[in-house]
């Protein structure tokens, strides 16, 4: 007897859902002609910068450090000791969940003496359940159109040999842009308007290929 005849399929889905995070970068700056007045400095505002954030709460949902560092700048000819000054500058990384407020700190950020603030970067959580849902439909597409083909054939499924998960892909539909740009000065006397800021459409793919067994096929002319 011969074997069962193997139906081969891809099910895709293609899902779209709002962002469920923020992220946003900040880079406090400082520069002065002594190294321990640029470090001081650069703690000043870093702290300004990290109490302006925390005072927004559980809007907020994570706030990072990812580095620091004070270099020398150098004149144009950069003969040894040739130092006019120094630059400090902090990065903290920050994840806002609360987007009602997002602009207003975005723009309140960026009002900051010496700041510069790259962002946002609209992203779902790994564990977000709309992955899941996407790989739900692709499964289910995969099994729709392999008994699409069996019923063409005149057969039907009878059973799953295997099921692969090609991955889950999120794409953002435009490239990031920059939210607030650099503030060289201090900043000037009441708050500044919010930035209005519209999420960004987040796109999960889904794919699986999938092996079904069916019976065999009526290949008579009808």
């Amino acid at each position: 007897m011969s074997e069962a005849p193997l139906i081969c399929v891809r099910g895709e889905a293609v899902l779209e859902a709002e962002p469920e995070i923020a992220r946003l970068s900040v880079h406090v700056q400082s520069q002065e002609s002594d190294r321990r007045a640029a470090l001081d400095r650069l703690t000043e505002r870093n702290r300004r910068c990290l109490d302006l954030v925390e005072s927004y709460g559980d809007a907020v949902e994570r706030v990072e450090t990812g580095g620091l560092s004070i270099m020398p700048v150098l004149k144009y000819r950069r003969r040894e000791g040739d130092v006019r000054g120094y630059r400090g500058t902090v990065w903290i990384k920050i994840a806002v969940v609360d987007f009602g407020v997002l602009g207003e700190l975005v723009a309140r950020l960026g009002d900051l003496e010496r700041t510069y603030v790259d962002g946002p970067d609209w992203e779902l959580r790994r564990d977000s359940e709309v992955y899941g849902r996407a790989a739900r439909q692709a499964a289910h597409e995969a099994v729709a159109r392999a008994r699409s083909y069996a019923e063409a054939l005149g057969a039907r499924l009878t059973g799953l040999v295997e099921l692969s998960d090609e991955g889950l892909h999120r794409t953002p539909e435009a490239p990031v842009a920059l939210a607030a740009a650099y503030a060289p000065g201090a900043a000037e006397a009441g708050e500044p308007e919010p930035i209005d800021l519209e999420p960004e459409t987040q796109i999960v793919r889904a794919t699986v290929l999938a092996r079904f067994t069916a019976t065999q096929p009526d290949l008579e002319p009808r």
